[in-house]
């Protein structure tokens, strides 16, 4: 990420004292932290030439507004639906596949969606995108319904449980457990740095969208997962979500994975034994 030339930051500016872009970069503070998407894409490719279930099943008009679906090998036990981040700006479905792997092995079908990227959407374009892509899979298959996203998908997932969801009743019902991996709950310091020129959040949509300040369902559990060795700041996204839903009697619960910064806290998703994959189906 260059920042040879970034302008003084807002937050900086605004008193705050915080520099804003630094704080919410991760790929400078991970050992080759830009190696890993092409290793997310060339992971994901491979698992996906094995896999069984349907790719880019439609669930809109637009050319993004389309999910992968795996089936387990054995009859399902339910729905996982796993929304990807990238800051609403970045990444597809077709990076994150292999994620699937821990689910499938313990009898779960698992649904990964697109949807359209900021500044050609806008993020209440994106949250009611991954409802239409929800219900979509809903419709697919039976059973309980388990949600998880990793940072902006992990806004994502936890916003589909605010009382003010886009899902229909039905849907919202079948969910029972929201698993939320390095999510960003607070809006509020992205219009303080430099994304904001692609994301063009203004005070409404902060307030509207994050899910720290607004108000869930009643009878969901939530975990709050976040690598241990991750920046500050998605260290207190977590810990405000937890805390927030939990004095709102939500069932909730914070995780910090020893060891795990922003970009290898999903991989415990691959394995069926792992804590996350197990938090996430039981």
């Amino acid at each position: 990420m260059e920042q040879s030339a970034r302008p003084q930051p807002q937050a900086v500016m605004d008193g705050s004292g915080i520099d804003w872009d630094d704080a919410l970069t991760n790929a400078d503070y991970i050992p080759d932290g830009m190696k890993y998407p092409d290793r997310w894409v060339e992971r994901a490719a491979a698992f996906r030439a094995t896999a069984r279930g349907q790719q880019d099943v439609p669930y809109g008009d637009h050319p993004r507004e389309r999910l992968d679906l795996f089936l387990p090998d054995t009859p399902s036990k339910g729905l996982v639906v796993f929304v990807h981040g990238g800051y609403w700006r970045a990444f597809d479905k077709s990076s994150w596949s292999d994620l699937a792997t821990g689910p499938l092995a313990l009898g779960w079908t698992v649904a990964l969606p697109s949807y359209t990227l900021a500044p050609e959407a806008t993020i209440p374009d994106i949250t009611l995108q991954i409802g239409q892509a929800i219900s979509c899979a809903a419709g697919m298959v039976a059973g309980a319904i388990r949600l998880a996203g990793h940072s902006a998908g992990g806004h994502l997932v936890t916003r589909m449980i605010c009382k003010d969801s886009p899902l229909e009743p039905e849907v919202t019902n079948r969910i029972k457990k929201v698993v939320s991996i390095s999510g960003v709950h607070d809006l509020r310091p992205l219009r303080l740095a430099e994304m904001n020129d692609v994301l063009k959040l203004d005070e409404a949509t902060v307030l509207a969208e994050s899910p720290a300040l607004l108000d869930p369902m009643p009878g969901k559990d939530v975990i709050a997962w976040v690598g241990a060795a991750e920046r500050p700041e998605f260290l207190r996204q977590s810990a405000l979500l937890a805390e927030a839903w939990g004095r709102m009697g939500l069932q909730t619960k914070l995780v910090a994975d020893p060891g795990r910064h922003h970009f290898d806290v999903i991989d415990g998703l691959k394995d069926p034994d792992h804590p996350l994959t197990r938090t996430l189906i039981t």
